[in-house]
């Protein structure tokens, strides 16, 4: 067994910090080559706070527009909450994505208030908020 997979199945029985488990993911992030999930990352990452995009907006960032769903598939395993905030990512109605998501109920609202983003009623006005 390799020291990598020893490492990774002590974060899995609780042995290894937290914090050593995301310097290994940042790691294995850093090493991807170029991928269309590593430049959805790259495009999330270019949305600025206070603004949100759409997932085809997100697509379209990151080489192609067809790949909406794609994006939802990689923001769901980001490797990096802190550093790509998928959270600035909603539907193209300005839906915020279910509650599965981003830690639980109204999570997401309360990462994009703080932000400084209205919600209502689980909804962002793509019209004030939405990216050009």
């Amino acid at each position: 067994m390799s020291m990598k997979t020893r490492e990774k199945l002590s974060v899995l029985d609780g042995v290894m910090p937290e914090e050593a488990m995301k310097a290994i993911l940042l790691e294995e992030y850093r090493q991807l080559p170029d991928s269309p999930t590593k430049r959805i990352y790259e495009a999330v990452k270019r949305i600025p706070r206070g603004k949100v995009a759409t997932y085809g907006q997100v697509a379209a960032m990151a080489g192609n527009p067809k790949m909406a769903r794609a994006v939802g598939n990689a923001l769901h395993k980001n490797p990096d909450p802190d550093g790509i905030p998928c959270y600035r990512v909603v539907n193209a109605k300005g839906e915020l994505s279910g509650e599965f998501a981003f830690g639980g109920p109204g999570a997401q609202a309360r990462l994009l208030e703080a932000d400084g983003i209205e919600v209502r009623d689980g909804r962002v006005d793509l019209a004030q908020y939405g990216m050009r």
